[in-house]
C-alpha cells in the first residue's frame, strides 16, 4: 500500500521527453525552414504537434500511468470531437459540391466585397456635392 501512496518516477524519463521535446520541435521549425508546403506541410506540423501533445500529456501529467478508466476519460472525448469534425468536413465538401453540380453555381465567382455593394469607398458618398449645392 505505501509503494501505491508515494509512487516516484525516475528523472531520467522526464529529461529524454523532455529532449524529444526539443528535437520535435526542430523538425517542426525545419519545416518552415526548407520551405515545405501544400499538405505535406500541413501533415508534418499536425503530426509533429500531436506527437508533442500526447507526451506531454502522457508523461508530464502522469496519464500512462493512470488508470484506463482515467486515460479513456481524458482521450475518448477530444478524439470524438476531432471525428465529428472529419465528418462535418465531408459532408461539407459533398454539400459545397453538389452545389456546384446540380444547382450551377460556378466555381470561379469570387464573393461580393462591400465596396462592390455600396458603390466604391466612403469617401465618394456626395457629401461634396450637397455642400456645394446649399
Amino acid at each position: 500500500m505505501s509503494s501505491e501512496a508515494g509512487q516516484q518516477h525516475p528523472l531520467g524519463i522526464y529529461y529524454k521527453i523532455w529532449i524529444l521535446l526539443f528535437v520535435l520541435s526542430g523538425f517542426s521549425y525545419a519545416v518552415d525552414y526548407f520551405h515545405v508546403e501544400g499538405g505535406m506541410r500541413w501533415f508534418l506540423v499536425i503530426t509533429f504537434m500531436f506527437l508533442k501533445a500526447g507526451f506531454i500529456t502522457a508523461i508530464f501529467m502522469h496519464v500512462v500511468w493512470e488508470r484506463l478508466a482515467l486515460v479513456l476519460t481524458i482521450l475518448v472525448p477530444p478524439l470524438a470531437l476531432l471525428f465529428l469534425i472529419g465528418f462535418m468536413t465531408v459532408e461539407g465538401n459533398y454539400t459545397e459540391e453538389t452545389r456546384y453540380q446540380y444547382r450551377g453555381h460556378d466555381r470561379t465567382l469570387t464573393p461580393l466585397s462591400p465596396a462592390d455593394l455600396h458603390g466604391g469607398g466612403h469617401a465618394d458618398e456626395g457629401h461634396g456635392a450637397e455642400a456645394a449645392a446649399h
